[in-house]
């Protein structure tokens, strides 16, 4: 993967949901990293085919690997101000170079 295609730039986020002694709910967002991606949006190519498993998945995003942070489920991604939720995390051909992620877009519900 070129750096050319990874012309998108991305933030891994960590959040945490607390509750302060009133009662009231917040949340703390936390930037672990920030860089470059590759992003591919769900359509109807053989790829996503093969991908029937996760068929919640939105977007597809590859990312060089981070050296000192295992990103997990747990974790977020954020790319122009959205949001992703994320289902799956690869190291690409078991190399330890590229991550490969699945995530899905958090849309805000009405009410």
């Amino acid at each position: 993967m070129g750096l050319g295609l990874m012309n998108k730039k991305a933030k891994v986020l960590s959040i945490t949901r607390k509750t302060d002694s009133e009662g009231f709910g917040f949340e703390t967002v936390a930037i672990l990293a920030e860089g470059r991606v590759f992003v591919e949006g769900r359509h109807g190519s053989e790829r996503w085919a093969n991908l029937g498993a996760f068929s919640e998945a939105t977007d597809l995003f590859k990312l060089r690997n981070i050296p000192g942070l295992k990103i997990t489920t747990k974790h977020y991604l954020e790319l122009d101000g959205i949001r992703y939720n994320i289902l799956s995390v690869e190291n690409v051909k078991g190399r330890g170079m590229y991550i490969e992620i699945l995530a899905k877009k958090v849309e805000a519900s009405n009410g």
